[in-house]
C-alpha cells in the first residue's frame, strides 16, 4: 500500500523535484560511518514509529502484537485518530529510555485523505495560536501543518498528563512518512506550550517540511534530531528545493551495503547522502519507503 501511496506523491512533485535537483548550489559537507552499537540504540524508536500505524484501540491497551511487544515496558496514556481525516497517534512513557514517547502514523494509501494532504505541498505560515511567537518567515507545508493541527490540542493534553504522571522532561517524537513530518512540527508545537522540556525527534523517510527559516529554527531549538532515509527512497528528496522546501540537519542514510551514514548538516550532498544517492526521483526506489530500518519494516504487524 506504501507504494501507492509513492506513486500518488511522485506522479504530483516529479517535474518540479527533478528541476529542483539541479538548480539549487551543491552543499557538500563531512560524513561518518555509524558502528553497530551505535545503530541499535534507534532499535526501540523504530518500533515505535512502526507502531503508530497501529489503530487508536491497540496502542491505547498496548496490544498491537509484535510492534507493541518490541517495548514492552510502555505505558499508554492516550491514543488517537481515525487513520484517515486524522492520523492515528499515541502518546505514553517508556520507563527504560526514560522520556514521554509520542507517535504519530505515517501516510496509509488506502484512505484518500492522507494522500491529499501529502500532494498539498504549498508552504504556509505557522497557525498563530498553536504557535505563538513564531516568525511569520518561517514556513511549512500546507499540508503537513494541517494535518498536525488536528490532533495538536489533544497530544499537547496528553504529553502534559505523562510528564504529570511520571516525572521528568524529556518527550521523545516518532514517525516515518507523513507520521515524520506531523512529529517533526510536533518537536517546534510542544515547547512552545511546555516550558522547559527536552524534545527528541527520531524520524524515518522524512520529506522536507517546510523552507530555509524552519530548517534552521529547527537546528536551533531541536538540536536531538535523527531522520533516517532508507536506501532510494525518493519521499526524503520532496517536495525539491527548487520549490523552497530544505531539510534540518540530523540525516543518517542507510546506503545500498547496509551501512548507516550520519551526514553533517542540511541536505548534504555527498554521494553517500540521500540527495548524493537519489539525485532524482527517476533513479529512486519506491519499495525502499518503508524500510527495513536495522531489520524493521514500517506498518502494524
Amino acid at each position: 500500500m506504501l507504494r501507492r501511496f509513492i506513486h500518488s506523491f511522485v506522479t504530483t512533485l516529479v517535474v518540479l523535484s527533478v528541476l529542483g535537483a539541479g538548480a539549487v548550489p551543491l552543499r557538500r559537507q563531512s560524513i561518518s560511518v555509524l558502528s553497530q552499537s551505535q545503530i541499535s540504540v534507534f532499535k526501540p524508536y523504530t518500533s515505535y514509529a512502526s507502531t503508530a500505524y497501529c489503530n487508536a484501540a491497540s496502542t491505547l491497551t498496548w496490544s498491537c502484537g509484535t510492534n507493541c511487544l518490541a517495548n514492552p515496558t510502555f505505558k499508554p496514556v492516550a491514543s488517537g485518530g481515525d487513520g484517515d481525516d486524522v492520523q492515528f497517534w499515541y502518546v505514553g512513557y517508556d520507563p527504560t529510555l526514560k522520556t514521554v514517547v509520542v507517535g504519530h502514523q505515517g501516510t496509509n494509501p488506502s484512505e484518500i485523505e492522507p494522500v491529499i494532504t501529502d500532494a498539498d505541498f504549498f508552504l504556509t505560515t505557522f497557525d498563530k495560536q498553536l504557535f505563538p511567537n513564531i516568525s511569520t518567515g518561517i514556513k511549512v507545508h500546507d499540508g503537513f501543518h494541517d494535518a498536525q493541527a488536528k490532533a495538536a490540542p489533544l497530544v499537547l493534553s496528553a504529553v502534559q498528563t505523562a510528564l504529570k504522571r511520571y516525572g521528568g522532561s524529556s518527550v521523545t517524537v516518532v514517525g516515518h512518512s507523513l507520521g515524520a513530518a506531523i512529529s517533526l512540527i510536533d518537536a517546534v508545537y510542544l515547547p512552545l506550550h511546555i516550558p522547559g522540556i527536552s524534545v527528541r525527534a527520531v524520524l524515518y523517510g522524512l520529506p522536507r517540511v517546510g523552507n530555509q527559516a524552519f530548517a534552521d529554527y529547527v537546528d536551533a531549538h531541536v538540536p536531538s534530531l535523527t531522520h533516517i532515509n532508507n536506501k532510494k527512497d525518493p519521499v526524503p528528496i520532496l517536495p525539491g528545493r527548487l520549490l523552497g522546501f530544505h531539510h534540518p540537519s540530523g540525516e543518517v542514510h542507510i546506503d545500498q551495503s547496509g551501512k548507516w551514514i550520519a551526514c553533517a548538516g542540511q541536505d548534504n550532498t555527498n554521494a553517500e547522502c540521500e540527495i548524493g544517492d537519489v539525485p532524482s526521483v527517476l533513479e529512486s526506489d519506491l519499495d525502499d519507503h518503508s524500510g527495513p530500518y536495522d531489520g524493521i519494516s514500517m506498518g502494524c504487524s
